[in-house]
């Protein structure tokens, strides 16, 4: 136990009479949220789209629904969304998408943005 000091007479035992007590507190430690970043397709006049929808399915999970969709969207808009991903995960999306479109000779670009 810690002496406790202060005003006052202490008995020759050393207690004043207080009890001595004493607060631990446990700093929990905040965990930041990653940052997210958006992993998009650009359009292009070249790359099939056929390819695109392929792309949506392989590396994004897509069903064909979702990844037509996508596709039409990015074919329409210049620009759409494949998903949103801590910054690990959607550079090595980028890098698949883009090593797989240069293997089969697409100039097809994807993208990522902080979100």
């Amino acid at each position: 136990m810690f002496p406790v000091s202060g005003a006052g007479s202490q008995s020759p035992g050393g207690d004043d009479g207080r009890a001595g007590t004493a607060i631990v507190t446990k700093a929990k430690p905040r965990t930041k949220r990653p940052n997210l970043y958006r992993v998009l397709l650009l359009n292009d006049d070249y790359t099939p789209m056929e390819f695109v929808v392929h792309v949506l399915e392989r590396f994004f999970n897509k069903n064909r629904e979702d990844a037509t969709r996508i596709m039409l969207h990015v074919h329409q808009n210049g620009v759409g969304e494949c998903g949103v991903f801590t910054y690990e995960v959607a550079e090595t999306k980028v890098t698949q998408v883009m090593d797989f479109a240069r293997k089969h000779q697409h100039p097809l670009q994807c993208v990522m943005e902080k979100n």
